[in-house]
């Protein structure tokens, strides 16, 4: 369940650009993510052509609503045979149990299903001004992970400095997908709780997500095969 992998968000705002930068790779069919402004601006469609072009998709839209919506839109996205797509872990444990059940089709197959716990521009001064949490990120990270487990998750998105802390709570099978990945001489860009692609191997990352340090390259392919290797360590 948890191979290691480097997933590129491509957060371009057209099908047309998005085509282009995966024209770049004539070797590689890197994992992709799509996230919200890809597929409100694209729809199923970009979704169909990626998969048919033979990459695995992470379809990022981070639902979260009452648990009969979520199971309903689940089962609209199941049938674009992503390979792994993602809810709130806010939503509650109910909610979470109800995108399995939306999810699974009739033969028992799915995509993988993974929780955010906190969004890596989340600082732990913002959870407790502004969203009035008075637990520590960690704790609050740890407790959303082991909800998300209790639901029947594979797994969470959490920023790879608590990765480590999410296998401390959950066990080394339970899934780690993170993003807030830069290489050491990048910009942090809008994101809080970051590191490098071999730190988030070490810590204990899964899978992590990079955007801009590989789609605002000069050279995306080189700046790929760089993280590819730093993470996997190949």
């Amino acid at each position: 369940m948890n191979a290691k992998d480097v997933i590129i968000a491509c957060d371009f705002s057209s099908k047309e650009a998005t085509l282009e930068f995966l024209d770049k790779f004539k070797e590689e069919k890197p994992f992709v993510k799509i996230g919200m402004e890809l597929y409100y601006a694209a729809g199923n469609d970009i979704v169909r052509e990626i998969k048919r072009r033979g990459h695995k998709i992470f379809l990022d839209l981070k639902l979260h609503d009452i648990p009969n919506t979520v199971k309903k839109a689940m089962r609209v996205l199941s049938d674009l045979d992503v390979d792994m797509t993602n809810v709130h872990a806010s939503g509650t444990i109910e909610m979470m149990r109800a995108a399995i059940e939306g999810l699974t089709r009739p033969d028992g197959s799915r995509p993988l299903l993974i929780a955010v716990t906190q969004l890596t521009s989340t600082s732990e001064e913002a959870m407790r001004n502004q969203l009035l949490v008075d637990a520590t990120i960690n704790d609050c990270i740890a407790k959303y992970a082991q909800n998300a487990k209790e639901a029947g998750l594979d797994g969470v998105v959490c920023s790879p400095l608590e990765a480590g802390l999410v296998k401390e709570a959950c066990g080394n099978d339970f899934m780690t997908v993170t993003p807030g990945i830069r290489f050491a001489d990048s910009s942090k860009d809008d994101q809080v709780r970051i590191t490098t692609p071999e730190r988030a191997r070490e810590i204990g990352s899964d899978y992590i997500v990079v955007g801009r340090p590989i789609t605002a390259a000069e050279d995306p392919v080189a700046a790929y095969r760089k993280c590819v290797k730093e993470f996997l360590n190949k």
